[in-house]
């Protein structure tokens, strides 16, 4: 089945732009990478692009994630292409982690996140705090810009 697209574009279901299909490219990548966990674990090893860090490192440079977490993030992340593990064979066997190009590719959209999150969060927020204030039994509306 095909439906017409904007401009008289023929599409298939799970294509581009259709985020409601289960196929779209674009849902099945945040549904791997739209977690906190994945897109600070991104951001941090892009900071210390081209270099390496290992999971110690990883995890004491983002705050509050544990040990679990982390490694179940950097398991998703290597199957995904996005992240290298390097071992190298000592005793206890040191394991690194680096951003491959894919991954590096993929922090300039979760920077762009980022800003646009310093930019509307307070708005977010405030709409938030409106919303659970009684008025007349009921939360405020919230603001439109």
């Amino acid at each position: 089945m095909t439906t017409s697209a904007p401009g008289g574009r023929e599409r298939r279901p799970g294509r581009r732009g259709d985020l409601l299909d289960p196929l779209c490219p674009t849902r099945q990548l945040l549904d791997r990478v739209g977690t906190k966990w994945t897109s600070m674990t991104v951001k941090v090893l892009a900071e210390a692009a081209p270099g390496e860090l290992r999971f110690a490192e990883l995890r004491r440079r983002i705050p509050g994630i544990s040990q679990k977490m982390l490694s179940v993030t950097l398991q998703s992340l290597v199957r995904d292409g996005l992240v290298a593990r390097r071992v190298e064979p000592t005793v206890p066997p040191a394991v690194h982690y680096r951003l491959t190009a894919l991954g590096l590719s993929l922090e300039t959209p979760l920077a762009a996140l980022r800003d646009w999150a310093e930019t509307h969060m307070p708005e977010i927020d405030r709409n938030n705090r409106l919303a659970d204030e009684p008025a007349s039994g009921q939360g405020a509306r919230p603001t439109e810009s």
